[in-house]
């Protein structure tokens, strides 16, 4: 007898077959479970990779922005500490300039008193000589003249045309020929400029 008849009589053997079929078409569906399973598992990797990712981010803007704000809170006490620091050193500059003027006062004082009590040309000379001294303190703090005597070249730099003074003497035009107020310069920059009469 052939397989087949065997297995019409024989009932239980075809349900062992039957049973042995349907394992076979079960297993694409695990796999399939299993599949998607995994699946399922590395989107869940992946957002907790983006999750981690965005904490991190925050935490180091978090972190950037407190940098910020001590770097800010550190400038704002800088510029106010420079302000400070500027204003003190205007005013303790005029401070010691005014120290220095002092003693140039009492001399002046002690001139006039000895004008009053005296007619002595000479005396009051040597008082007025005694005030001049005034010119070293004023060199001594970077004030000095400018150079405008006569027959020096007009530069407009550090020289105030008052007038002009026509001349036949070609040398002397554009030069100065007469000095009306003295110019000084302090360190170099010109404090007061040095009013002039040009040759034209």
């Amino acid at each position: 007898m052939s397989k087949n008849h065997d297995k019409i009589n024989n009932p239980e053997e075809v349900r062992n077959d039957d049973i042995e079929i349907n394992d076979v078409e079960a297993n694409p569906e695990e796999v399939d479970a299993e599949a998607a399973k995994e699946m399922a598992q590395e989107e869940l990797t992946k957002e907790e990779a983006l999750e981690k990712e965005l904490a991190d981010t925050k935490a180091q803007l978090e972190k950037e922005k407190k940098e910020y704000l001590f770097l800010m809170a550190e400038f704002d006490n800088f510029r106010k500490r420079t302000l400070k620091e500027k204003s003190e050193l205007i005013k303790n500059g005029g401070e010691n300039a005014m120290r220095g003027i002092l003693p140039v006062v009492d001399d002046l004082e002690r001139s006039i008193q000895a004008m009053k009590e005296t007619s002595d040309a000479e005396a009051i000379k040597d008082g007025i000589e005694l005030i001049y001294k005034f010119v070293k303190y004023l060199e001594q703090n970077g004030v000095k003249p400018i150079a405008s005597d006569a027959g020096n070249e007009f530069d407009t730099e550090i020289h105030e045309a008052v007038t002009t003074f026509p001349t036949d003497d070609e040398s002397q035009k554009g030069k100065v020929i007469d000095t009306i107020q003295k110019g000084y310069t302090l360190n170099g920059k010109v404090l007061r400029h040095a009013k002039v009469v040009v040759g034209q």
